[in-house]
């Protein structure tokens, strides 16, 4: 697999042109995620990389308290996800940062695997983002293989959170399909 920070990098750009490809009239629409439409998902992801630079860098849930609730993407989502990542991007690519414990809310975990899970929820909201606003739809071919070799290992685990749909038919047709089925989602 290629060095996690790369992927985590290469997975925030793929995510960033999609919300830089949303148009005004998007921000309401529905999306895969039952619970969010366009603009909440997009708050969730740039809110996700600012919980990443924060907890990678050493802080706990209760030093940042609820200073990232609510709207973090202002008035212009694409500035928000810009900072954001590049916060979350600088923090993963310190040395050491793979090894040092992050106090997540599923216990402290070494940055290797926050830094994993950070890369498959930007790439999958970033599909779910393109799906709810019409642009395409392929991952990169690498950072799907990326993803894959990530959660793979965790399928039953993930699949037992609750938080994916368990009614998606699996389908290993190609890459790309088994991780969103895995991931419940609908190719």
């Amino acid at each position: 697999m290629e060095d996690l920070a790369q992927l985590h990098a290469r997975s925030l750009s793929a995510t960033r042109s999609l919300i830089a490809g949303i148009r005004p009239d998007q921000w309401n629409s529905p999306t895969p995620c039952a619970d969010w439409d366009v603009r909440a998902l997009a708050n969730h992801i740039v809110a996700g990389n600012w919980w990443a630079a924060e907890l990678a860098d050493g802080h706990t849930i209760a030093e940042v308290g609820d200073r990232l609730d609510g709207d973090v993407l202002g008035d212009d989502a694409v500035d928000a996800y810009d900072r954001s990542a590049s916060a979350a991007e600088t923090v993963f690519s310190k040395p050491g940062a793979m090894d040092a414990p992050c106090a997540v809310s599923y216990g402290p975990v070494p940055g290797s695997v926050y830094c994993g899970h950070r890369i498959v929820d930007v790439a999958i909201h970033g599909w779910d983002l393109a799906v709810a606003t019409g642009q395409p739809t392929d991952l990169d071919p690498d950072l799907v293989a990326g993803c894959l070799d990530i959660v793979r290992p965790q399928a039953a685990l993930l699949a037992a959170s609750g938080a994916f749909g368990t009614d998606v038919t699996p389908d290993a047709s190609t890459p790309q399909s088994e991780l969103l089925t895995m991931l419940g989602r609908r190719p």
